[in-house]
């Protein structure tokens, strides 16, 4: 979400007005992430997000849109398109695909304690359930195929333990892929990226997800996996938090109950989670691109989160 792509208030003013918005009021970049260029449009009619896609294409990016929209319309709580006059959702600017949807009310919560993460946990399951019927099919673009191809370009870069630790879990999770117990995992469309700063909370209520632009189909577990990394961890360690996990999972599994597969599977999904984004992290970092704004997050981060997932597993008690 930095600013790799410079928008004018004219050329923004001009979408929201075909859009239907109004009249533009104020237009501001905003910083964080690394993804996408992302400005907050304030118009006569509310509050949104304009996106322009850096890296997704015009083909691959009908699959997010319409998930949200599906989501939306099943009472979801998460950003909805803006449609034109023709309904399309899917707009171009600068010559690069893009997006308005509305700003969701409320602000993250960066310290969240069990109550928070039940609170996700439940949401979670709820848009688990929403998407079942969804009829777009698209892979997860940053799942074991990605990591695969990209964990060469970055090896360069590492030390010896870093390229052991890397090598080695790559191994660990092929393996996994080709178990029967991996197989029997229900999959559908994941969220995938469902970090602190992609929730927002008002007034102690859980008031939507946002930026799903890493989603696509894959096990449900993997991500409750991702989610339990970042919400339940205490983040300069790593180490898990037990009572935040607990109460993530028993909420989410209340509305969507997990198969015995699943919380087998549970501790080598949250390693899957944690060499995902550090994968994704040395990339950002070593290959960066340019941009206007643009912090690259520390991937030594999700190297500590692997390495303590690995040496300190987590089992979810099951129901």
């Amino acid at each position: 979400m930095a600013v790799f792509t410079e928008v004018s208030f004219e050329e923004a003013g001009s979408l929201a007005a075909r859009l239907g918005l109004g009249r533009l009021l104020a237009l501001k970049g905003i910083v964080s992430g690394i993804e996408n260029t992302n400005y907050f449009a304030d118009t006569e009619k509310g509050r949104y997000v304009l996106t322009l896609f850096e890296r997704l294409t015009f083909e691959q990016l009908p699959f997010y849109l319409h998930l949200m929209k599906h989501l939306a319309e099943r009472g979801i709580e998460v950003p909805d398109p803006q449609a034109d006059a023709s309904g399309e959702i899917l707009h171009e600017v600068q010559g690069k695909p893009a997006a308005v949807v509305n700003r969701l009310r409320g602000a993250h919560e960066l310290s969240p304690g069990p109550a928070h993460c039940a609170k996700v946990g439940e949401m979670l399951a709820r848009m688990h359930l929403a998407g079942l019927d969804f009829p777009r099919h698209q892979p997860n673009l940053r799942g074991l195929g990605w990591w695969c191809e990209t964990a060469p370009l970055i090896l360069p870069f590492l030390d010896e333990a870093q390229r052991e630790l890397l090598q080695g879990e790559l191994a660990f999770q092929c393996a996994l892929a080709e178990s029967p117990a991996y197989a029997r995992m229900p999959s559908g469309p994941i969220h995938a990226d469902l970090f602190r700063d992609n929730v927002m909370f008002e007034n102690g209520a859980l008031t939507g997800f946002f930026d799903f632009y890493f989603a696509g189909v894959d096990h449900f577990a993997y991500d409750i996996a991702i989610c339990l990394n970042d919400w339940c961890i205490t983040p300069a360690s790593g180490v898990l938090d037990a009572d935040r996990a607990a109460a993530f999972v028993t909420a989410y599994a209340a509305v969507r109950p997990l198969n015995e597969d699943e919380y087998a599977l549970l501790p080598a999904m949250m390693r899957a989670g944690a060499l995902r984004f550090w994968v994704s992290r040395l990339w950002d970092l070593h290959l960066p691109r340019d941009a206007a704004m643009l912090t690259a997050h520390d991937p030594g981060h999700f190297e500590r989160v692997l390495r303590e997932r690995i040496a300190n597993p987590w089992q979810a008690a099951s129901a």
